[in-house]
This record gives C-alpha cells, sequence and structure tokens, in this order.
C-alpha cells in the first residue's frame, strides 16, 4: 500500500486526510447555498451568515471594502441573532465534544466564529484552509490511485446476476452504486436524490482512505453511474484492472431484478401507479436502442403486470428487457474486456476465488 506523504507539490496532507478518515465531526459556517453544492460526511451546516446575510456582505466588500463589510456582518449577526446562532455551535459541540469548525478558506468567518465560542468558554480547534483544503485533500486522495499497489479486481456480469449483492457481502469492496445512490443503469434510478458531484467525490476519497486491505474489489461500471460521473484516474484504472463475471441462470436473474425493480419498492410503500410511471420513464430514455417495436411491446407488458396486481406478471416484461437490451448491450462490451477475465463463476466460485 502507497504511503501518503505531504509537501506542497500536491501531496496529501496527513492532518487534513487524519481528520477526514476519523469522521471529526465538522461545523460549516458556509451559507446553506455554499453547503448544498458539496460538503463533507460528517458535516453540519451552522452557517454565521445565512444566504442574504452573504450576499449583502459581498456586495459590500466590493463596493466600499474588506472592513466596511465586516461592520456589516457584525451588525447583521448581532442580538438574539448572534445568540442563536452560537447556541446552535454550542449544541453541536456538547453532542461531538472533537469538533472542529471551517468556512470557505479558514478565513474571517472561522476566525469570529472561534472567537465568539472561545467567549463561552470553548475553545474550538479551526480547520487549516477550511472546506477548500479538505476538498483538495479529497481529490487528491482520488488521484492517489495511480500509485495505488493493491491488487485492483473488477466484478462484471449481466443485468440481474446479483453483482451489488455479493459487492456487499465481502469486505474488502467499495460500493460505488451505493455511493451515488443508484443502481447504474436506464431503470437505476432510486427514490432518494443522488448526491452532488462533490458530495460524491468526496465520500469515494474517504472510503478508499479508509480501505485497509491489500484488494479492492469493485463493480463493473460505465463511466456515468445516474448523473454522476466516475473520476477519470479511477475509471482508466478499472479499465485495466482483474475481470471476474459473475454468472447465474436467467431465471434467477428475472427474480432478481422483480425483487429489485418491482417488490421491494411496493413493500415500502411506494405506490404502485407512481412505480408503473417511474419504469415507463425508464423505458422511454432507451427507446432508440429498443427501436420503436420492442419499445411499444414492454411499455404495453409493463402496463397489463399492474393491471393483475401479481409479481410473476411482471417476469415477462423483464424477460424482455434483458433479451432485448440488456444482454445484447453487455455481450458487445464484453467483447472489448475479454482478455482481463480471469474467472466466470457462480458466487460461491468468486468468493473462493478472492480468498484465495
Amino acid at each position: 500500500m502507497t504511503r501518503i506523504q505531504s509537501n506542497k507539490q500536491g501531496k496529501i496532507e496527513p492532518s487534513l486526510s487524519s481528520m477526514l478518515k476519523k469522521d471529526i465531526p465538522l461545523i460549516d459556517l458556509r451559507s446553506p447555498d455554499e453547503f448544498e453544492k458539496g460538503a463533507f460526511p460528517t458535516s453540519c451546516n451552522l452557517p454565521i451568515l445565512n444566504d442574504e446575510e452573504r450576499k449583502q456582505v459581498g456586495l459590500t466588500y466590493k463596493k466600499h471594502g474588506s472592513q466596511a463589510a465586516e461592520e456589516l456582518g457584525y451588525k447583521l449577526v448581532s442580538g438574539d441573532i448572534k445568540a442563536r446562532r452560537i447556541k446552535a455551535w454550542q449544541q453541536f459541540i456538547q453532542r461531538n465534544p472533537e469538533a472542529h469548525l471551517y468556512c470557505w478558506r479558514g478565513g474571517m468567518r472561522s476566525v469570529i466564529a472561534s472567537r465568539w465560542l472561545k467567549g463561552t468558554g470553548l475553545n474550538i480547534p479551526v480547520v487549516p484552509g477550511g472546506y477548500k483544503a479538505l476538498r483538495r485533500t479529497c481529490l487528491e486522495i482520488l488521484e492517489s490511485v495511480k500509485n495505488d499497489r493493491r491488487r485492483w479486481v473488477i466484478l462484471g456480469g449481466r443485468t440481474g446476476t446479483g453483482k451489488t449483492v455479493l459487492i456487499r457481502s465481502l469486505d474488502y469492496t467499495i460500493d460505488l452504486e451505493h455511493l451515488a445512490n443508484h443502481r447504474g443503469s436506464a431503470f437505476g434510478r432510486q427514490q432518494t436524490p443522488q448526491p452532488t458531484a462533490i458530495n460524491f467525490e468526496n465520500t469515494l476519497a474517504i472510503a478508499y482512505l479508509k480501505h485497509i486491505h491489500d484488494m479492492l474489489v469493485l463493480e463493473d461500471e460505465s463511466r456515468g453511474i445516474g448523473k454522476l460521473t466516475i473520476p477519470e484516474t479511477w475509471y482508466q484504472r478499472m479499465q485495466t484492472a482483474e475481470l471476474i463475471i459473475l454468472t447465474v441462470p436467467m431465471t434467477e436473474r428475472i427474480k432478481n431484478i422483480r425483487q429489485e425493480y418491482v417488490d421491494s419498492p411496493l413493500r415500502t410503500g411506494f405506490p404502485p401507479e407512481a412505480l408503473k410511471i417511474a419504469l415507463q420513464d425508464s423505458l422511454l430514455r432507451i427507446k432508440n436502442r429498443l427501436g420503436g417495436k420492442d419499445y411499444k411491446l414492454i411499455y404495453q407488458k409493463i402496463e397489463n403486470a399492474f393491471q393483475t396486481l401479481s409479481g410473476e406478471s411482471h417476469e415477462d416484461w423483464i424477460h424482455d428487457l434483458l433479451k432485448k437490451y440488456y444482454d445484447p448491450m453487455y455481450s458487445y462490451q464484453l467483447k472489448q474486456k475479454k482478455k482481463r477475465c480471469v474467472l466466470e463463476g457462480d458466487g460461491q466460485t468468486i468468493r473462493d476465488f478472492l480468498r484465495a
């Protein structure tokens, strides 16, 4: 495993990477708009300036300079407003005694918040360099895989073989689809939204930082997982890694797809009509690849399946979707990767291979 060091030429900062690895609780002092664009898994947004206040301070800075902007900030955040914000920080620190503060670059907002907390008897560390330094550390961690000495293994297989289930049953994996909150296919949208691209990259970097094994197993993915993109360095490394193929019978694949795309959402309370529309919307996105005739056929079979309210009735359209769309596409892709394939087999065969 490559030892992580630090210098001024783009190497990873040990203190910041250690903070991320240890899941240090973080108070994000930036405005809600800034926070929504990207943060870190242990961050809690408790802003010193809300969006409107930050906007006013920013305009004043541009027109009248830093001193006028600072004076306006103190004026906007005073009295009861200041007291409420300090109290929110205190409550978070009470729950998380190891908490650190950060703003955009560890500048004025962090300095002022730290000073106010010191006035209440709390001496809370400020992240050096703030959000920007932590974000840069995450990007450097992601880039460091170019020099990773771990053995990388990519788990492939046709749609419905249960690759994700197998990935989640092993200790030495990183589950890209879980981090992206997407199943990685045209029908892969989850009920909750995907993270921002920044949050996905930050979470992936931290997962990699915590990966202590000599081998890393990843599921075979295209460059995009839903609206998110696998970092280029990772994707290129995945294209040269060993490939193992999970194989299961078609009947089992159909049942797996039905369980994941139909049974599970309905069991957790997803309205049948809404699920039907979501599946048909997903089908629409691959209409051009399917062709008009097959699109209409599968669309109608989805319609019929929801009218019968029988789980087995969904297996007909799932079979067609696999045979007419996913399998031909996978067969073509596999031809490009065949030279890297070192094993094909069922779940137990693959587990035994990886253990060995």
